[in-house]
């Protein structure tokens, strides 16, 4: 999947812009603050219908205006092209579009752009809680398994809906309660086979490519999935449980505490991992994910987002990580640093097409452009 050209309005800081990119590699530098992240999340918003920064949309408005749009046209492996335009008013709902044509459902277009984002905030992945781990596996399954992102919605109303009756003062009605678990068992036996299968398969490729990129064969990484589907089925637990549920008002058991352990020679990551292993760890787990997404399905390649990943990294490391993603496993690159020679090193390193680009208070001006890119005259 390539983004050969955005059109943005009123996003955050980012009055307007309109930006033709490179199919390969695309730079963009500038102080903190000065937008880079923000346009990052733009095309993050395209493929995924929300920011990976803001829970509530509003908040993405440029302050003083009423709304916001992005536009963004895309070409798929097969050479499709398609145009997708998402838009929000202050107060009104969001409305996204696939070639001028409403979807259905917002859910339904998870998996049309799949894209993959690096960046500090995945350290939350290591230092915070189980909610963490869960939205990344959400966020990896969701992209090809259309099945498993319908029972993740469908357990988490049931879920909801479950909670609210197991907090009333009054007795609920057991007959609801026994619907609501029946429902939830049977998405919660599909979400476990499918997150274990995603596990199974993306662990050798994570823990190939934290070699390569560490550099150190002796460095040993892992993950383990830890769930309650290990226990069987949840229904038996969910009756065990209703009436401590009741006490403590919320549901103790189900794929919705499922976590990931992970591990840096047979050791918590969390506590054992220095700064720059706990950062290349980070760094293997998004690449792998990349590199697996593009295994599933047809017309798969990812875009890679990296956000100011190099921060914290050390020589050996930084160097790795450059090689790699400017090697032919990676199609479209986008990457954001405020250290220009972090950048001119991945062009220097490069034997695609490229642009770099300057960021200043939400502007973004286009400063060199290198080779034919198809598509972006």
């Amino acid at each position: 999947m390539k983004l050969n050209h955005i059109h943005i309005l009123n996003y955050k800081n980012i009055r307007e812009a309109k930006l033709k990119f490179s199919s390969n590699v695309n730079c963009f530098v500038g102080a903190n603050g000065m937008g880079k992240t923000n346009f990052l999340d733009a095309i993050y918003y395209l493929s995924f219908a929300k920011s990976a920064v803001n829970v509530v949309d509003n908040y993405n408005i440029t302050h003083g205006e009423g709304f916001f749009m992005l536009q963004g046209e895309y070409t798929d492996d097969y050479g499709s092209v398609d145009m997708f335009t998402c838009s929000l008013k202050q107060g009104s709902r969001k409305h996204l579009k696939r070639n001028d044509k409403d979807y259905r459902k917002i859910s339904e277009h998870i998996g049309s752009v799949p894209l993959v984002l690096i960046s500090p905030a995945d350290s939350s992945l290591v230092s915070g809680g189980s909610e963490e781990r869960r939205r990344f596996l959400n966020g990896v399954i969701s992209q090809y398994d259309a099945l498993y992102l319908e029972a993740v919605m469908r357990y988490e109303r049931s879920l909801k809906q479950r909670n609210t009756l197991m907090k009333r003062e009054e007795e609920p009605d057991w007959g609801v309660v026994d619907v609501l678990e029946d429902l939830m068992a049977v998405d919660a036996k599909l979400i476990f086979e499918k997150r274990t299968a995603f596990i199974e398969e993306f662990l050798p490729i994570f823990q190939d490519l934290y070699r390569k990129l560490s550099g150190k064969s002796s460095e040993l990484v892992d993950i383990e999935y830890l769930s309650h589907g290990h226990r069987g089925d949840l229904k038996k637990l969910l009756i065990e449980e209703r009436q401590k549920a009741r006490i403590i008002g919320y549901t103790l058991h189900g794929v919705h505490k499922d976590d990931l352990d992970f591990r840096l020679n047979t050791y918590p990551m969390k506590r054992e991992g220095s700064q720059g292993q706990t950062k290349t760890y980070l760094i293997a787990l998004k690449m792998a994910q990349f590199l697996y997404l593009k295994t599933k399905g047809e017309k798969r390649v990812p875009i890679l987002l990296l956000d100011d990943i190099f921060d914290k990294l050390d020589a050996d490391r930084v160097s790795q990580i450059v090689k790699y993603v400017s090697g032919d496993d990676f199609g479209q690159i986008f990457i954001t640093d405020t250290n220009r020679e972090h950048l001119d090193s991945i062009v220097q390193e490069t034997t695609h097409d490229y642009c770099l680009f300057h960021v200043s208070d939400g502007h973004i001006i286009s400063e060199t452009y290198a080779a034919d890119t198809t598509g972006n005259d």
